[in-house]
């Protein structure tokens, strides 16, 4: 019975070693993988194959970096809590709400998702009822404790890695037996335009879009204050989950444009006018007539988008647990209900993301990609925060004589790579007609949040001088 006394405000260490490889793992394949990647075949062709790869060495990076803080404080709320201690207080406000409303983005895109893998069995349903549906669901399962969430998440994360296991392996079965039928080759990878189809431009143009999927790779961040043995799982979870992810991205989409000619599929999903329409990964199997497998993936991709919107939920309820808890949110949000649930920011989360609802009913087929561009302009102000906080954490260690025990690869050089790489996403999105209104935000974005700070301070001053 002791284990269940929970102390006012203190989050419980109830996620193990499994449980965090796989919510990482977990929340990065989902929708950018099984949906986005329509947009990015449109844009690249083929190239996107390389695309997903640079994207992921440069996520790779990012996740050391952010790992090594994270091993010397394992912290709820982490990257507001490295930007507040080691670079200033708006660092740390700007970097905890902003993540914040990442995955309520994040969320709104997932539960968009949902419906539209809904629609390949039942098309009369509108996307909005099916988001509102899974809305309700997965909110009410994370009112449990986080073992129930750690457990689910782990599930998730199993069924997606099994069935993209899968999928290799019976798309290599049919292009090496001939079974695929007479168009799956390998040569499909260059024959139809060449690899780069749109020339290097439009691998560029794509990359926009590609970064979407590496977004949920920071989740080891905010499952650190709930880490059993944070030192010790946090470091295996980041080096196996990014090379995991990397073999299962490059690995999938090799597979699926050697099945099946790239533009031929493009002209199928684009049929209804909405090149979101549904995920390529079942339109190929349903395509070359393996239409047990397509219903297969379609339960998979389902689950997938649930279990990223599940991590979601849960990554903005501690979020804003953390912000509370540095005094960046009002207080009551650290309340925990008896299971060590931090209720009062779970609900302010759900309230927000409840938005998607509203947007899949006002714009059904634009919702997807307006979401896209909203949450990789906010994941390039969390990545370019991770890593200018890391120049001030390991500036900060060097002078305190401590040697981290989890070291970022090549820093400051990677650091300044990772940036530079950045400010080159947010330059492709402007020369995109329907994102650059994303990066025209980010300022406006920003602004927002310095005028909610300096309203904070002044509260937060005149309570002083009044006690």
């Amino acid at each position: 019975m002791a284990d269940e006394i929970l102390q006012q405000g203190v989050l419980k260490r109830g996620l193990k070693n499994r449980h965090i490889q796989l919510i990482a793992l977990g929340g990065a394949i989902g929708t950018g993988l099984f949906l986005g990647s329509a947009g990015v075949l449109k844009s690249a062709g083929p190239s996107m194959i390389l695309g997903y790869a640079i994207a992921g060495f440069i996520a790779f990076l990012i996740m050391r970096q952010l790992g090594e803080m994270i091993v010397e404080e394992p912290v709820a709320g982490s990257f507001s809590h490295f930007a507040h201690n080691y670079w200033g207080s708006f660092a740390g406000f700007l970097s905890g709400w902003n993540y914040w409303v990442l995955y309520v983005l994040v969320g709104m895109a997932e539960l968009t998702a949902v419906g539209k893998y809904v629609q390949f069995w039942w098309p009369e349903v509108p996307t909005w009822v099916s988001a509102a549906v899974f809305f309700v669901l997965v909110n009410l399962i994370n009112t449990m404790n986080v073992k129930v969430f750690g457990e689910m998440e782990f599930w998730f994360a199993i069924i997606k890695v099994v069935a993209i296991i899968g999928m290799i392996v019976l798309g290599c079965y049919m292009l090496v037996s001939g079974t695929g039928g007479p168009q799956a080759s390998v040569s499909n990878l260059w024959s139809h335009g060449g690899f780069f189809p749109n020339g290097t431009n439009g691998l560029l143009m794509a990359m926009a879009f590609i970064m979407f999927s590496f977004g949920g790779l920071e989740l080891v961040g905010i499952t650190a204050a709930e880490a059993s043995e944070p030192r010790k799982v946090i470091p295996k979870a980041i080096n196996q989950v990014v090379y995991r992810v990397l073999i299962f991205y490059v690995g999938a989409l090799t597979v699926l444009l050697s099945l099946y000619p790239w533009d031929q599929l493009l002209q199928t999903m684009g049929a209804s006018g909405d090149a979101y329409s549904g995920s390529p990964f079942v339109q190929i199997f349903a395509l070359i007539g393996s239409d047990t497998a397509a219903q297969i993936l379609n339960v998979v991709v389902l689950t997938a988008a649930l279990s990223v919107y599940n991590s979601c939920v849960y990554c903005n309820s501690r979020m804003l647990f953390g912000l509370a808890e540095q005094g960046d949110a009002p207080k009551p949000l650290m309340k925990l209900n008896k299971r060590g649930v931090p209720l009062r920011a779970l609900g302010v989360s759900a309230l927000m993301t409840m938005l998607s609802v509203l947007v899949n009913y006002v714009a059904p087929h634009e919702a997807l990609e307006l979401l896209f561009a909203l949450v990789v302009a906010s994941l390039m102000i969390n990545w370019a925060m991770i890593s200018l906080t890391h120049l001030k954490f390991r500036k900060a260690m060097v002078q305190r004589g401590i040697v981290p025990g989890f070291k970022a690869f090549w820093s400051p050089y990677t650091n300044y790579l990772c940036l530079a790489f950045m400010a080159m996403i947010i330059y492709v999105m402007l020369m995109i007609p329907g994102v650059r209104a994303s990066v025209y935000a980010i300022p406006v974005w920003v602004l927002i949040l310095f005028v909610f700070y300096r309203i904070r301070l002044a509260r937060t001053r005149s309570l002083s001088v009044a006690h």
